[in-house]
């Protein structure tokens, strides 16, 4: 079951007078006051990302700060060592700085934390590599805010670190020589929603500036970070989505060498936000999650395309590997939750030592598509157990598990995705209190699937000037979702059927009250063909995309569900 829920209307006079300022229809008049937009000036802005709407890098806390100690480890010849987690955001992130100063500065390195070995974010290992190697200024990016200790400890081994993080503080900060986080309360930067590798475009935009260069030297490195915009799953909005808006064009554009390699095997048309999350992000997390993190960077800093291609297939090795493996851990996963006679709890909390580290945050969200609800997935690291949690819609998962700290080691993450480790002797314990303090805080609502409806529209309004309109709405994500419709009084033309392998997808053909036909598309919708058939009439919510066959372009409806 899922629940609907059409978002409130503006007041009519409002949706009428924008309407008319912007000479669109009021649907999309109403789409845009959604989005906050109530006059020309905001929708120019909206429709026509510009550059020149990037805020100055140095409104951020301690860039200055930042800039200087870079600036003088350039001039005194030291050696830098550019060090970020092994997920997208942290490669993209090493894969920009490190591009960026060795243009013009030959003594720096990039360091990965191998995420067995050493785990998430900062490590002591890491810093007695950068000590052993003569690094005298690590740069951390996408992690380091919560690296207290051992930023300390690189501290006395002469060693000074600039954080670029966007994770959110806890009650102590690093003793860095500068800290870039703008959701520190203290920091009053414009935007607080950049992911990490968006904070270290602002480092090297800051660094480029004041050597004499325009935004347009920094637009090459603009395919870094929307990769990132998109697999970290940070609000498309604000200064993301010029961000994003650009790197996508470079991406289609004039993609560096690597990001070129995964595409020309996998993707021949014009790309979106939703292929880089699906296509391009997916196999450079596989290098972290089945090797090393280093594979997605030496990937993403290859300036020769055909040496790219063949990292690029070895990268699609790994991805292909971490496929199987997600899909058999998943189904251990789902019957471990039956043997324990779990399905009916708040939370989903499931372990196996032998589960491998790598994939068991795609279980988590596999998990939910089961049974939704806020998730755990543990696998044995080292001495302790690490897990991936994952949340559902509306529900603060890391809130939930600090709520837990008692039972943890270390913990660190965002509203919908978190990472934890503790002592096997803890797990049960934490295990009670994390189903305890989750059920005595959710909403019950939370815990059943919900589609948020932009508008109602009738199909007669789905005409090609619409789309067009639409289509101007992206780039689509968190903040800025592809905006959901819901249609009534539908009936079937007598086309619709199953398709696909089990009849597992719904391919329909459907009318409105006597108007042109439509086609559309359900994939996992295959068990509702009884709800259409035999001239009953019902609901459907949906997208509108375009469809290409045989040469010709139709709209149609992507549905997400019908009632």
């Amino acid at each position: 079951m899922t629940r609907w829920t059409v978002k409130a209307s503006h007041n009519k006079e409002a949706i009428n007078s924008l309407s008319e300022t912007l000479g669109v229809d009021t649907v999309i008049a109403s789409l845009l006051l959604q989005r906050e937009i109530t006059n020309y000036e905001e929708a120019k802005k909206f429709f026509r990302p510009s550059l020149s709407h990037l805020h100055d890098p140095f409104l951020m806390k301690d860039m200055e700060k930042a800039v200087s100690r870079i600036e003088k480890a350039i001039a005194e010849g030291e050696n830098i060592l550019v060090y970020g987690d092994y997920d997208v955001d942290g490669t993209t992130a090493v894969s920009l700085m490190s591009s960026y100063l060795l243009e013009a500065y030959p003594n720096v390195a990039t360091y990965i934390p191998d995420r067995y070995n050493e785990g998430y974010g900062v490590s002591y290992q890491g810093i007695d590599f950068a000590d052993d190697n003569g690094f005298t200024l690590i740069i951390a990016l996408d992690c380091g805010i919560k690296a207290v200790d051992k930023v300390a400890y690189a501290k006395e081994k002469g060693i000074d670190f600039i954080i670029c993080d966007h994770h959110r503080p806890g009650d102590v900060i690093p003793d860095a020589v500068a800290i870039l986080d703008p959701k520190q309360d203290d920091c009053n930067y414009p935007y607080d929603e950049l992911c990490g590798c968006g904070v270290g475009f602002k480092l090297i935009q800051a660094l480029g500036t004041k050597a004499g260069k325009t935004i347009l030297d920094f637009i090459p490195y603009l395919d870094l970070v929307a990769t990132a915009i998109g697999a970290d799953i940070v609000p498309i909005t604000g200064e993301n989505r010029v961000l994003a808006y650009f790197g996508l064009k470079v991406i289609n554009d004039n993609p560096r060498a690597g990001i070129k390699a995964i595409i020309s095997k996998h993707l021949k048309k014009k790309l979106t936000i939703t292929d880089v999350v699906f296509v391009i992000a997916p196999r450079i997390n596989a290098a972290g999650r089945m090797k090393h993190g280093l594979h997605a960077v030496q990937l993403l800093t290859e300036k020769d395309f055909e040496t790219a291609q063949s990292f690029a297939e070895e990268i699609d090795i790994f991805n292909s590997d971490r496929k199987s493996l997600d899909k058999e851990i998943t189904k251990e996963a789902l019957q471990q939750i039956i043997d324990n006679k779990e399905e009916d709890k708040f939370t989903s909390v499931v372990y196996n030592e032998g589960w491998h580290k790598g994939v068991i945050g795609i279980v988590a969200s596999r998990l939910i598509e089961t049974h939704y609800r806020p998730t755990l997935v543990f696998t044995k690291s080292g001495e302790k157990l690490a897990a991936s949690a994952r949340s559902v819609k509306g529900f603060d998962v890391y809130n939930a598990i600090e709520a837990c700290e008692d039972c943890l080691e270390q913990f660190g993450g965002h509203k919908y995705a978190a990472g934890l480790t503790l002592k096997p002797q803890q797990y049960e314990a934490f295990k009670t209190k994390f189903e305890k303090v989750v059920s005595e805080t959710i909403d019950t609502k939370l815990l059943t699937p919900e589609i948020i409806i932009d508008s109602e529209l009738n199909l007669d309004q789905i005409t090609p000037k619409f789309y067009r309109i639409l289509k101007q709405f992206a780039p689509f994500g968190p903040g800025n979702l592809s905006p959901v419709f819901l249609t009534q009084n539908l009936k079937d033309t007598g086309y619709s059927k199953c398709v696909g392998q089990d009849d597992a997808h719904l391919k329909i053909s459907v009318s409105q009250n006597g108007s042109p036909s439509i086609n559309g598309i359900g994939f996992n919708l295959g068990d509702k063909i009884a709800r259409i058939k035999n001239q009953q009439t019902f609901s459907a919510v949906y997208a509108i995309d375009e469809n290409e066959w045989n040469g010709t372009i139709s709209l149609q409806l992507k549905l997400k569900d019908i009632k």
